[in-house]
């Protein structure tokens, strides 16, 4: 039986830097994975009249399944078999409760370059938060 492996991604250099990571050891992965990616909805949008919200929220969403898509792409030609996930909320919370709430055996994450520890202990980081609040196992690239 192939573990759950899940892989959150977002338009980072740091996401395909792990994902490249993935592509280069992929005689180590399953072939089905599972790509993430969470649009941040829940951000403070004070510039942005109540009635444009929705409107940013949705080419956010456009924007994300594309990124997923050209990621996919990537996993696809490599062998592998993606499946695309898109969800919405703080990424922060989100990411660990799919991992937890639907058993995935593995979590494959970056970490931003350029950030180090008194910056993740003073603001933490998406993955920092994550690697302490999944069940399963991180590899953290």
């Amino acid at each position: 039986m192939n573990p759950k492996i899940l892989i959150p991604v977002d338009d980072s250099p740091t996401s395909l830097k792990t994902v490249e990571a993935v592509i280069a050891h992929k005689e180590r992965f399953p072939k089905k994975v599972t790509l993430l990616h969470v649009v941040n909805d829940q951000l403070a949008y004070r510039m942005i009249p109540d009635f444009q919200i929705e409107m940013v929220r949705e080419n956010a969403g456009k924007a994300g399944q594309v990124k997923l898509e050209q990621i996919g792409a990537l996993l696809h030609e490599a062998g592998f078999e993606p499946e695309l996930r898109l969800e919405y909320g703080p990424p922060r919370r989100l990411i660990p409760q799919i991992a937890n709430d639907e058993e995935f055996q593995l979590l494959v994450i970056g970490r931003h370059a350029g950030t180090g520890e008194i910056r993740d202990v003073l603001f933490g980081s998406v993955a920092n938060y994550v690697l302490h609040n999944v069940k399963c196992p991180v590899l953290l690239f």
